[in-house]
């Protein structure tokens, strides 16, 4: 009798520590297949930025660049290859100029006016923005966002969190910098369209902003664009 029981317990325990062991390596299956199919939250773009509608006296000069960042939330469409993702960025965009500024101390007028200057040895217009981005995602492999063919399609509405000027020469043989910080032209809101292509974690992107970039009673009707690279999946 006491081997039977002694057999029937062994028994018992090997079953409990087989099943314990299915349901960890069922547990840590699940996980790794969030974890894959999660990974495409963080996306990372680098940009040529460009300013379309803009007067044919304005041009710019050197690199004009932009930086975003954005936190991405995706949420699968049943078992389909596409997705819907909603997030949380900040977009930076830095556009030298040639030869003009931006007249800042333009008293109480509310019109934009760009007039010509060799004060400074380079001069820039810079803007930030906190972006809420949303896509339409189609993934080749659904359960794997850093492998085969992605295409998106989506819009990002940013708030102005900054805009300022920034000129840079010389004085007494040093190096002089003058910063001006001031929003009063620049519209506070960005609405743009959105797309982009790529294979595995690397891609092209596009963005094109569907209202001006200055208010629309300061007579500019200036849209800013951008293209360039996505790093996503990382």
């Amino acid at each position: 009798m006491k081997k039977l029981l002694f057999t029937l317990g062994l028994i018992a325990v090997s079953m409990g520590v087989f099943a314990q062991d299915n349901m960890a390596g069922s547990a840590v299956g699940k996980a790794k297949k969030r974890a894959i199919y999660s990974r495409d939250f963080l996306m990372i773009q680098l940009s040529y930025d460009g300013w379309a509608q803009a007067p044919d006296s304005l041009n710019t000069k050197g690199l004009p660049r932009g930086f975003n960042i954005a936190l991405m939330y995706d949420f699968p469409i049943k078992a389909t290859k596409f997705s819907f993702a909603a997030g949380l960025g900040i977009s930076t965009s830095s556009v030298p100029l040639d030869g003009k500024v931006l007249d800042m101390s333009n008293g109480n007028s509310t019109a934009v006016r760009f007039v010509n200057s060799d004060t400074y040895k380079k001069y820039k217009i810079a803007t930030s923005y906190l972006e809420i981005p949303l896509e339409f995602r189609f993934r080749q492999v659904a359960d794997n966002a850093n492998k085969g063919f992605k295409a998106a399609i989506g819009a990002k509405v940013g708030m102005l969190v900054n805009a300022h000027t920034k000129g840079k020469n010389t004085l007494g043989g040093e190096k002089n910098i003058i910063k001006e910080q001031n929003k009063r032209f620049f519209n506070p809101w960005r609405f743009a369209a959105t797309a982009r292509v790529g294979y595995g974690n690397i891609g092209l992107f596009t963005a094109v902003n569907l209202n001006p970039l200055f208010k629309d009673n300061t007579g500019s009707d200036i849209r800013p664009y951008s293209i360039g690279i996505t790093l996503s999946g990382l």
